[in-house]
């Protein structure tokens, strides 16, 4: 007997559960994405070149013009150096500049193409020190251009990076104090840092912040995704994904309208912070899982909480209805302490171990791509702030068709032809480069693409991992799929002279992904692995058109109540 039994005579998704989605929940979702994707914006990187002091009385773009030498870019286009001059006397009118005069790098720092030099921490140097002392020139500089343009690829590595570090350790947290709590303690973080972030006076204190940030960003999701899917019944966790993914785009999307009405780095900072403070709030509205706490053994905290679920859906239940069922899950819950699972299980056969490492590896090349193509939108041609806009509402339609494609298609198809459209769609760039409104509209497609995918991703993740190992299965992929963001920044970088570069490699790695995904067993219709010796009926299929069975197995003893 377990929650889901429960559920069904409570309420599996009632007046109750909606009301916590809805507003509590969903809400609770849509800053998600504002400390994950504000750094884009904060660190952009303005045309620049050399200062030169003599020519301070000369418009700015004919200064440009006499003292900045040519370069050729990758895509072979002619445009003036950020990063070098032409080592002239300039007072004498003499010489021809261009025939005699050295090329060096800056010396006298950069001019920014740019209407206000506190949009960026990449200009913050010259808006406030540029006339001071050497030694505080120094203590405080940026310039995040030339030899240090790397700093702002750096940062957001290291953003990746701690992200990574704290999904493991609040994920530590989640499990062993409770969701409600955990969520609390990293949301008190992620304000302390993200306002930290906008008084950072150099470029070491503002990484320094933005890693404290970065620890948080992917655990802040985490507590509203689980107890959607744990305070609903099976019927409707899919419906329940789908909306938190909703609510993940739209987040995106008031992003991209933010940091356009706020565009200093600063006043950015604080706009993209304080709505988590609204979320303090939501201490006396959000319940802790009922499931985790039967799961600890804290049956009369669960009670009253199901109670209340049951009051609030209209449900009538006698006095011993719930206690009726303490006896047995409480044998299943010491039955399963009496034996421990470990990362070892997840590959304790052959067929388990290719299993978690192929889910291990789609979640990494959709954690890269997915991630990629959101901090390759502002590099696009044309306004950063649009091209993230539209990145971000071009998820909003793929769910229209989603749902019945995987109920239709099942998951692996769905799986293998999302990310097949979003790797052609990438790569189909490389010939159409030139072309801006085409670029960006392949661009769009590669996005919904990856979208799509990063749904039913963990759909079939869930549904191939037995129930003994589901959690560490789905931790262990993610933790590693984390990886990509860390590793992502740095294809984008090499894209600096080369748009569609970054585009061409993401594409690369979904079609790979596409391919090997149906590699995968289909689970549609399936009831869901228990023990790992379950786990051994659902084999690799090597890209077969495997159609599963309707209904569930008559085996009881093998699958668990379908999702």
């Amino acid at each position: 007997m377990d929650l889901d039994e429960i559920l069904i005579s409570i309420g599996e998704f009632g007046t109750y559960q909606k009301f916590v989605i809805w507003f509590v929940l969903l809400p609770a979702v849509l800053p998600c994405g504002f400390h994950a994707y504000n750094q884009l914006f904060m660190a952009v990187v303005p045309d620049h070149w050399c200062s030169i002091p003599e020519l301070n009385g000369m418009d700015v773009y004919a200064a440009r013009n006499l003292s900045i030498p040519l370069e050729k870019s990758l895509d072979g286009q002619l445009r003036f150096s950020n990063c070098y001059m032409y080592d002239f006397n300039y007072t004498d009118e003499t010489n021809d500049i261009r025939q005699e005069a050295e090329i060096i790098p800056c010396k006298f720092g950069w001019i920014f193409d740019i209407d206000d030099i506190s949009k960026s921490v990449v200009t913050e140097f010259y808006y406030h020190l540029k006339l001071a002392p050497k030694i505080i020139r120094i203590l405080f500089q940026w310039n995040l251009v030339c030899n240090r343009r790397f700093s702002v690829t750096l940062s957001l590595m290291l953003l990746g990076a701690s992200g990574l570090i704290g999904n493991y350790i609040f994920g530590y947290i989640q499990d062993t104090k409770g969701r409600k709590l955990a969520f609390f303690i990293y949301l008190l973080i992620q304000c302390v840092f993200g306002m930290a972030t906008a008084f950072a006076h150099n470029y070491y204190v503002w990484t320094a912040c933005r890693i404290g940030v970065g620890f948080t960003v992917p655990a802040i999701l985490g507590t509203p995704y689980v107890l959607a899917i744990e305070l609903v019944g099976s019927k409707k966790r899919t419906t329940v994904t789908i909306l938190i993914n909703i609510a993940y785009s739209v987040s995106l999307i008031l992003l991209s309208v933010v940091v356009w009405a706020i565009p200093k780095w600063r006043l950015m900072a604080v706009a993209t912070t304080l709505p988590f403070f609204a979320l303090f709030f939501h201490w006396w509205l959000l319940p802790e899982s009922p499931r985790w706490l039967l799961s600890q053994g804290k049956f009369k905290e669960a009670e009253r909480i199901l109670r209340k679920i049951a009051r609030t859906n209209g449900k009538h239940v006698s006095k011993d209805f719930i206690s009726s069922y303490y006896k047995d899950i409480n044998n299943v819950t010491n039955k399963e302490k009496q034996e421990k699972y470990g990362i070892m299980d997840l590959f304790s056969s052959k067929n388990m171990r290719w299993k978690t490492m192929m889910i291990t590896f789609l979640w990494f090349t959709n954690t890269s791509v997915y991630v990629g193509l959101s901090y390759y939108a502002p590099a696009l041609q044309g306004d950063e702030y649009l091209n993230f806009f539209l990145a971000g509402t071009v998820e909003l339609p793929t769910y229209l068709f989603l749902w019945p494609a995987i109920e239709k298609l099942g998951r692996r198809w769905t799986l293998c032809l999302s990310m097949i459209i979003g790797g052609t769609s990438c790569l189909t760039t490389f010939w159409v480069e030139k072309d801006y409104f085409v670029t960006l509209t392949l661009y769009c497609i590669g996005k919904m693409g990856i979208s799509s995918s990063f749904v039913v991703l963990p759909l079939i993740a869930s549904e191939l991992y037995p129930t003994v190992v589901r959690g560490l299965g789905m931790s262990f992929s993610s933790v590693i799929g984390m990886i990509g963001p860390i590793l992502i920044p740095l294809v984008n970088y090499l894209g600096t002279h080369m748009l569609t570069l970054p585009l061409i490699i993401m594409g690369f790695m979904l079609i790979i992904g596409g391919v090997c995904s149906l590699l995968l067993p289909e689970t549609r219709h399936l009831n869901l692995p228990q023990t790992l010796k379950d786990a051994e009926h659902t084999k690799l299929k090597c890209f077969t058109c495997y159609k599963p069975p309707k209904g569930n197995c008559n085996n009881k003893t093998i699958y668990e109540s379908q999702m």
